[in-house]
């Protein structure tokens, strides 16, 4: 076989998976972040389902090789934006999941329309594995190099063009993929090319842009779209990179006015603001200034401002920019030195530039640096001591309040991230991170007792002393300190709180009679919460506790996940009076996902192949086999999901770990399929069983490795920039992913042998088990961390070959008897 019959194969796959990380790129606009492993899963329901499809057609399918590529590759491209366009306008609510049962109609709808490509797309590889049995390893190696392609390949196209015209480009390589494969059937072949391929380029230029605009479709809870409805209000700038689409927003007739943590004792009016959205939500802002300091005065009565009242002249370090608020409140303040480190260079560019004259030019004076980085790997490298590290708010309060954001790995408040900001900081320095208000509390005592950790780590017996905390009625900013406070540093933190009405929910030396007089709740919950975390009973209090305040750490960077299952029942009762807000819906979504991929894996997937297992596998042992392929599916996913979730706090962003992983395990693991057949015949002697056995024990060993390994790595790389760390990260990826490659196609290739039937049978399998643990993975990692996700995989491929070898030491001795025949 030619390989130059394999490159539609290769399209087919790039385009695949440049539509699967392109799929989150969207949704994270439309909806939230949370949505990547949803898309994931659905991905991979549409390549099970395949297979059971595959598996009943496939005879006509195979005989009719060519012409049925093409018309699935081309049913891909038709697909990838029709597909979309219907699924963003049905009116799927994520946030009403649970307690509307209307809504996971909707989002099984959406599940089905979302899966069509992948539908169409993995026909065309199903297809190519039943029509080339005898080359599976070759196959497969098209693929995944294709894949692998398609998904490093995505965020470059992101940084030159709108996701909405990404889109179409991938629906024109599917197109391009169907020409090509069309050459195989047609007379004329430089006929068909032509004019498939005139079919990608009308795809890709003239494609109705109503069919994927974004905008009318975003969730109606964020802030964008909320910002938008009122009159007037105009979008006069917009960007978009990987990193986000940025939406600058004007508003004349109500002007905005963001200054979170604002008190109620404040007189000025703040100055006219534009309102800078990063995928609709997580708002900050660029203010208008001259020049004069006294004009934002009124930022010197936020709880952000506290520090200042304790350090004087402190070289200070933002973590996380924005539209430069906080530069300009230590601006006010009198810094020495300004370090305004911003991940997003768009971000950067439209206060240096475009917006340069509206914010004063504050990113371009002598003693402001602005910084391109993560803030984690800026704070873990940076050589500079500074006296002030100030974290302001990163995320929307509706986000925070509605807990979209509980399955997003964040790695800003874990233990580490703490020792390390407090590595960085001069014997009397202080890191100020500030959050939203939420009662009954879950982050900011999360917060709390993730800073007690981290102080103690770093040697302190007393964390209380080195620690306070105030409240407003919407934010709460919380101090940690190098060096324990001063009897001045306590006195001048309870001046600013009263002349502010502000309220100390902690400092040193305070009693339950200094707390609770100005925002007054019905129990000072932040008091009573930070006494009992610095006290003897921190373990108990953080168990018997509604929410899962325990501290988050590198291993489990889930600090928004607050869910606690015996919680469930008593929030669900309080729904019709608010009560519904105090649930975390980003991870009862995950789980309702789950539990309906399961079912829709079930219904299209394991029900139809096991109707029509007579007619296609009856030579077969098809439990030992089935499960052994299942394994394979769960072990690889499990692993793949980890190491993207890992790989967040190295690459800096969630869609730079995704199309990475995703492109290095894909592609080595195609290298590894490849050469699958060279590693049986150098190591297992022709035996496939033993060539699987001795794979999955250097799989072992390399994962158990990297679960140590990762976190030296990181801590010494961080600083690296970006290009080189994608090299780093591919060139760790590809040892384990190499290894992760063979199982499946000498799995594959000598269950062909027996029954080519079964192929598709197997293919399904191994995608309902890939559909599952796409989910699962996640909700794990939340669990038990991803230590706990990989020596779970690794199980899974160490059971995995004992499985295959008792199917074929059984299938071996009835083919030796005579009881089956040797094909079926």
């Amino acid at each position: 076989m030619r390989s130059g019959r394999l490159l539609p194969v290769s399209l087919i796959s790039a385009a695949i998976l440049a539509h699967e990380v392109l799929l989150m790129r969207l949704f994270s606009i439309i909806q939230w972040h949370h949505f990547a492993y949803m898309i994931i899963s659905i991905a991979l329901l549409g390549f099970g389902a395949s297979g059971t499809f595959v598996a009943f057609a496939r005879r006509p399918l195979v005989e009719r090789y060519p012409a049925a590529f093409a018309a699935s590759a081309a049913l891909f491209g038709i697909a990838a934006v029709v597909s979309f366009a219907g699924a963003e306008r049905l009116p799927f609510n994520a946030l009403e999941v649970v307690w509307n049962p209307w809504q996971l109609g909707w989002l099984a709808a959406s599940y089905f329309l979302l899966m069509l490509p992948f539908f169409f797309g993995a026909t065309c590889i199903g297809l190519a594995f039943s029509c080339y049995p005898r080359q599976i390893g070759h196959v497969y190696a098209f693929d995944l190099i294709g894949a692998g392609i398609g998904a490093l390949g995505t965020v470059g196209l992101l940084f030159l063009v709108f996701p909405s015209t990404a889109l179409r480009l991938v629906a024109a390589l599917g197109l391009a993929a169907a020409a090509l494969a069309a050459t195989g059937m047609a007379r004329h072949r430089w006929l068909a090319v032509g004019s498939l391929g005139l079919a990608a380029a009308v795809t890709a230029v003239w494609l109705p842009p109503s069919l994927t605009a974004l905008g009318p479709h975003m969730s109606q809870y964020k802030g964008l779209r909320l910002a938008l409805e009122v009159p007037n209000a105009r979008v006069v700038e917009e960007r978009s990179s990987p990193l986000g689409l940025l939406t600058v927003v004007e508003s004349p007739t109500v002007p905005f006015r963001y200054a979170p943590g604002l008190s109620l004792a404040n007189t000025q009016e703040p100055p006219t603001q534009l309102a800078v959205f990063t995928d609709g939500d997580s708002m900050t802002a660029f203010t208008a200034y001259g020049g004069n300091p006294a004009t934002v005065a009124y930022l010197d009565r936020t709880t952000a401002a506290l520090p200042f009242r304790i350090l004087e002249r402190p070289r200070t370090l933002i973590l996380g920019a924005g539209g430069g608020e906080q530069v300009l409140l230590a601006l006010r303040a009198g810094a020495n030195t300004v370090a305004a480190v911003e991940v997003n260079s768009q971000m950067i560019d439209l206060a240096r530039h475009r917006f340069a004259d509206f914010v004063g030019g504050i990113f371009s004076r002598p003693n402001v640096r602005s910084h391109l980085a993560e803030a984690r790997a800026f704070a873990s490298t940076t050589r500079e001591r500074y006296d002030l590290i100030q974290i302001p708010l990163l995320d929307s309060f509706s986000a925070a309040a509605a807990g979209v954001q509980s399955v997003h790995e964040n790695y800003t408040y874990t233990v580490e991230a703490l020792q390390d900001y407090l590595a960085v900081l001069r014997p009397d320095g202080v890191i100020a991170t500030t959050r939203w208000l939420r009662v009954p509390p879950r982050d900011i005592l999360k917060l709390f007792a993730t800073a007690t950790v981290a102080l103690e780590a770093e040697g302190v017996v007393e964390p209380g002393r080195h620690l306070a905390l105030i409240r407003s009625w919407n934010t709460a900013t919380l101090l940690v300190a190098k060096s324990p406070f001063t009897a001045e540093d306590v006195a001048a933190i309870r001046g600013f709180a009263a002349e502010n009405f502000f309220d100390v929910s902690w400092a040193p030396g305070i009693s339950a009679s200094d707390v609770n007089r100005y925002n007054q709740l019905d129990q000072e919950y932040f008091y009573e919460g930070a006494v009992a975390l610095l006290g003897p009973e921190r373990a108990e209090f953080t168990e018997r506790y509604k929410f899962d305040i325990a501290p988050a750490t590198d291993n489990r960077p889930y600090f928004f996940d607050f869910f606690r299952w015996r919680a469930l029942p008593e929030l669900l009762t309080l729904h019709t009076q608010g009560g519904a807000a105090m649930l975390d819906w980003g991870y009862l979504i995950l789980v309702a996902t789950l539990v309906q991929a399961a079912i829709l894996s079930a219904i299209l997937i394991l029900l139809p192949l096991w109707l029509g297992r007579r007619l296609f596998a009856r030579a077969v042992h098809r439990l030992r086999a089935g499960l052994y392929f299942l394994a394979l599916g769960l072990a690889f996913l499990l692993i793949e999901i980890a190491f993207i979730q890992r790989f967040v706090l190295f690459l800096g962003h969630p869609l730079y770990a995704v199309a990475v992983v995703l492109a290095g395990f894909l592609a080595f693991a195609g290298l590894g399929s490849a050469l699958a057949a060279r590693w049986m015949a150098a190591v297992g002697r022709g035996s496939a069983v033993r060539s699987i056995a001795l794979a999955v024990v250097v799989i072992a060993f390399l994962a158990t490795s990297y679960l140590f390994a990762l976190p030296l790595v990181f801590e010494r790389l961080l600083a690296l920039p970006d290009a080189a760390k994608i090299a780093v990260a591919l060139l760790l990826i590809a040892p384990l992913a190499v290894f992760m490659g063979m199982p499946f196609p000498l799995g594959l290739g000598h269950v062909g042998a027996r029954s080519e039937a079964f192929i598709p049978w197997a293919w399904g399998i191994n995608g309902c088990a890939s559909v599952l643990s796409a989910i699962l993975a996640a909700l794990l990692a939340m669990h038990v961390g991803f230590t706990g996700v990989v020596a779970i995989a690794t199980a899974l491929y160490l059971v995995a070959p004992a499985l295959l070898a008792g199917w074929w030491d059984r299938h071996d001795r009835q083919t030796s008897q005579g009881l089956v025949p040797d094909r079926s």
